[in-house]
């Protein structure tokens, strides 16, 4: 007798704001938190807090299907890459292992799908602020409780105590370049909460001299390549939004152009910049990786040897790559050569396409929409990119949440459907980059 009247109660629920807003804080917390959470609760933990996260994403967008339109829900370029990935279970070595890689990408996906459709991108800076300060704070906490007061490891959680003597720290993100990432994007992350007066000046500052510090303790050259290249970025943007309209296109074209010069150079100077940011053994580890990943990606160039995601233990080429190496590698450092290996050349191309539209996309609408809001987008985007040259940290997890959030809110506003009609009742707000779902 009960149940007829909880099914209305808990389809408004569903509807509900409030929901909507918890739901965005817990998922991004939990995607953030992901070391943390498979250490304390280990794989099959982690992956109920997933499904279950799942389940409620689905129950929201039925209890709200008459807000939504299917063309809307997300880019048919990354539609078509998730469908490449799963087609590549037909050469797979391990069906298994390829289903299983497959689905720890689909579900950040979907994730991110939901919160595009329900919250607005200055909501969504919101929640990701507050979750980061959360987390940051907790690292820092934790890193100062080992090496200052009780000077020992917190083994598992990987943090070694380093902070007494200037780093390199982790916190709960288990590597020095995983917390480095995060703090990056905190940084730019409180900066559009300041600049948008969305938390009070004291909040603001006081999250951004934490992200700051912790940045200084990881130690890491990856760290100020980011700081670096978003630095940057910020700049060139805050140029861009300051120019007359009738300039900005020569501008952006210019841009280009230098971009493209710098990554020349960049290429061409390779050692030197290595040897100035003190990154050597870390590059001769990773070039010899790729190396090795190149000669296996050569035997099947095209389709790959099938996606696995996160490299399974005993299944080829992996194995012999890590013969080969001496190192028990767990992915190939490096986003794009991730892609390679397991999806082929075809899987680089339709990644290449995804990005790089969703990259113009919040690179143009940053450059024009007067909110400094729009600039996050843009930003997180160049910041992922940075990191997936070595980690890759891209295709799982928060980096892919992320960017299927980026590419969402960027389609929206300049996608191809952007113009279709809507039905009177779609909450779809382009302008606003407000709830509703992306082209």
């Amino acid at each position: 007798m009960s149940t007829p009247r909880a099914l209305p109660r808990l389809s408004t629920a569903l509807q509900s704001t409030e929901v909507a807003a918890v739901y965005s804080l817990v998922t991004i917390g939990a995607l953030f938190s992901t070391h943390a959470l498979r250490q304390l609760m280990g794989d099959a933990g982690y992956g109920a807090i997933l499904t279950g996260l799942c389940v409620i994403g689905a129950g929201m967008m039925l209890a709200r299907r008459a807000e939504l339109r299917v063309i809307h829900l997300i880019p048919t370029t990354l539609l078509v890459l998730l469908a490449w990935l799963l087609i590549t279970v037909g050469w797979s070595g391990s069906p298994e292992a390829t289903l299983s890689g497959w689905l720890q990408l689909a579900a950040p996906t979907f994730l991110a799908v939901v919160v595009a459709q329900f919250r607005d991108t200055l909501q969504t800076v919101r929640a990701t602020g507050d979750v980061l300060r959360m987390l940051l704070a907790v690292s820092l906490g934790l890193e100062i409780l080992s090496g200052i007061l009780l000077n020992l490891p917190i083994r598992f959680l990987g943090i070694a105590g380093n902070i007494a003597y200037g780093g390199p720290i982790q916190g709960i993100f288990g590597t020095r370049t995983a917390l480095g990432l995060v703090t990056i994007i905190a940084l730019l992350t409180f900066l559009v909460e300041w600049r948008t007066r969305s938390v009070s000046a004291g909040v603001a500052i006081g999250s951004v001299a934490l992200a700051a510090t912790l940045a200084v303790f990881t130690a890491s050259p990856i760290v100020l390549g980011m700081v670096l290249i978003s630095g940057t970025a910020t700049g060139a943007l805050a140029i861009l939004r300051r120019v007359r309209p009738s300039v900005r296109p020569v501008l952006q074209w210019v841009l280009s152009a230098v971009v493209v010069v710098g990554l020349i150079l960049v290429y061409l100077f390779r050692r030197p910049l290595v040897y100035w940011l003190n990154a050597e053994p870390d590059f001769f580890t990773r070039s010899r990786l790729w190396n090795v990943i190149l000669d296996m990606s050569a035997l099947r160039p095209v389709q790959g040897w099938g996606w696995v995601d996160t490299w399974p233990d005993h299944l080829s080429p992996y194995t012999y790559i890590r013969i080969v190496t001496g190192r028990s590698h767990a992915s190939a450092l490096n986003a794009w050569m991730d892609v390679l290996i397991q999806a082929g050349t075809v899987g680089v191309v339709l990644l290449v396409v995804f990005v790089g539209l969703a990259l113009a996309r919040a690179w143009t609408s940053a450059s024009e929409r007067r909110s400094t809001v729009y600039v996050w987008p843009a930003l997180v985007i160049i910041v992922l990119l940075t990191d997936s040259i070595v980690t890759s940290s891209l295709l799982g997890g928060s980096g892919w949440f992320l960017l299927v959030l980026c590419a969402t809110r960027a389609s929206l506003v300049r996608g191809w459907r952007r113009e279709r009609p809507l039905a009177p009742d779609a909450s779809i707000s382009p302008d606003a980059f407000g709830p509703g779902a992306p082209a």
